[in-house]
């Protein structure tokens, strides 16, 4: 089940990244890849919300295979960062490429956090199932008074 459910996802998400990362590009006549780096962010932003609604909805484990791993995992995509950081270094666009790999990177956490605080505003906590606390016992040797 689970695997399917990832599968869906990445069905969804690659085309949806491919699709994204060309129309960006298409609107930007530079060397800077703003195309992967939305994709990328909005995927760190989107998984950091679904790790909050793990966190205080209880997400299940097929619903977060499905949007996190899956879809997320499909949208978001290293090996073209790493590509095209180092396509940058080669075309001699140093400075586009330390502000890709540092962007990409403090950016992507931030979003994630970001992400993963806004669940937890925006999204109502369950009920913790606590333990009843014991009773204290008081023993021979202390006092009770």
């Amino acid at each position: 089940m689970i695997v399917l459910a990832v599968l869906a996802g990445g069905m969804i998400g690659a085309p949806t990244r491919y699709l994204v990362d060309r129309a960006i590009q298409a609107r930007h006549d530079s060397v800077f890849p703003w195309g992967t780096l939305a994709v990328n962010l909005t995927g760190s932003a989107v998984i950091g919300f679904l790790l909050g609604a793990q966190r205080h909805l209880g997400l299940p484990p097929a619903a977060f295979a499905l949007l996190g791993t899956g879809l997320c995992g499909g949208l978001t995509t290293f090996s073209t960062f790493s590509y095209e950081t180092l396509r940058l270094l080669e075309d001699g666009a140093v400075s586009e490429a330390g502000l890709n790999v540092i962007g990409s990177l403090v950016a992507g956490v931030l979003l994630a956090w970001l992400g993963y605080l806004l669940a937890g505003v925006a999204l109502p906590a369950i009920p913790s199932r606590r333990r009843p606390t014991p009773a204290r016992t008081v023993g021979c040797r202390e006092s009770s008074a």
